[in-house]
């Protein structure tokens, strides 16, 4: 059954290189960016270049201390034609081991 999350429109260019920005901002805990580990949603960029990342994090009693708030903030804007970046964290759908890439389990050692 579809959640919703993640299953919309393609992403623009503009979103993609978000996508891709985020790839470079890495959970202090594990070790591994956002995106290899799954916490990254979904990423809206409207015409006005704001931009909205629908996020969560790996427990709900981790929180999304300043200097992963300012790590996204800095990643999203430096994509051309990024004007802002808000972020909506999110708790649904909960996150779990099955949403890390390939890449994030090997790197933490987990097989499956």
């Amino acid at each position: 059954m579809a959640d919703g999350i993640g299953e919309g429109a393609e992403f623009s260019p503009i979103e993609d290189a978000v996508m891709k920005a985020l790839e470079d901002v890495i959970d202090p805990e594990l070790g591994i960016d956002m995106v290899n580990l799954g916490l990254i949603y979904d990423i809206h960029v409207d015409d006005d270049g704001n931009c909205v990342v629908t996020m969560t994090l790996t427990t709900m009693g981790c929180p999304l201390g300043n200097l992963l708030a300012d790590q996204i903030n800095q990643a999203v804007t430096s994509v051309d034609g990024v004007t802002g970046c808000e972020i909506d964290l999110v708790w649904e759908p909960a996150w779990d081991m099955s949403k890390m890439s390939r890449f994030a389990k090997v790197a933490l050692g987990i097989h499956g």
